[in-house]
């Protein structure tokens, strides 16, 4: 826990340095996602920080906030007209209490998050995968390249064990065949997931693998490589993060 806990404020100190020298207008710059400025991805994350604490420390809280839970593109709607000094407060006040939060944790606690339960270690695995996400979009929103990082392996490891959920969040049956990943590190390392004798194999580096599962961008514009129909059926459906499926990125070539 303790190097979750370090990794995702970390990730969070990233995401601060691109926020940080934004005017205000600069707020309102539409990104990738459809219909959401980066005002939108920072309150996306801000909100459920706040969401987050209230499921670690507060159930009857946590219960009454997803009662008038609509959707994510709502949520984003009614935080519009807040001022950006505030929305900056918020997005750090929620973070810094998550983080607090978190580190008080053991690995295996559990706590709940809308349909299921989640070990803690997965749960700031998740937020951690989010914050980098949202990041990203934030980032392609300036035309500013990010440098990767080992903490990648989270979010590697994270899509990798919502392979079936992936195809459950489509409404397919949960393919019996097995997927090997083999992703080359920022560094040059190799990380591995699956057994070496399965029916697919999915190969690159794990910076596209995790542009690919939090769908940051269309499989057809990564370099990874897919090898068997299990790791293409997969691929082409894969998402890291709970809910409906996603909208993910149309191709760069349009």
């Amino acid at each position: 826990m303790a190097e979750l806990v370090a990794d995702l404020r970390a990730e969070t100190v990233s995401l601060e340095e691109l926020l940080h020298p934004l005017r205000e207008e600069d707020w309102e710059r539409p990104t990738p996602a459809e219909g959401w400025a980066i005002r939108d991805q920072v309150s996306h994350l801000a909100w459920f920080d706040d969401l987050a604490v209230r499921a670690a420390t507060d159930r009857a809280g946590y219960d009454a906030a997803l009662e008038g839970f609509g959707s994510v593109d709502d949520l984003a709607l009614e935080s519009r007209g807040m001022p950006v000094t505030e929305l900056r407060e918020w997005f750090r006040t929620s973070r810094a209490r998550s983080i607090e939060t978190f580190a008080t944790l053991d690995a295996r606690d559990r706590l709940p998050w809308f349909w299921r339960e989640m070990s803690a270690a997965s749960f700031v695995t998740a937020r951690l995968m989010e914050t980098w996400a949202h990041g990203q979009d934030v980032a392609d929103a300036l035309g500013v390249t990010r440098e990767p990082t080992a903490r990648l392996r989270h979010v590697a490891q994270l899509g990798y064990r919502a392979r079936a959920y992936s195809f459950v969040a489509h409404g397919l049956p949960v393919p019996a065949d097995q997927v090997r990943v083999e992703l080359t590190l920022p560094g040059g390392a190799t990380w591995t997931a699956g057994p070496a004798d399965a029916d697919g194999v999915v190969r690159g580096t794990m910076l596209d693998f995790c542009l690919a599962v939090t769908q940051r961008i269309h499989l057809s514009d990564t370099g990874l490589d897919l090898t068997g129909e299990p790791a293409r059926a997969w691929m082409r459906i894969a998402q890291a993060f709970a809910g409906a499926p996603g909208r993910g990125r149309a191709p760069a070539s349009g």
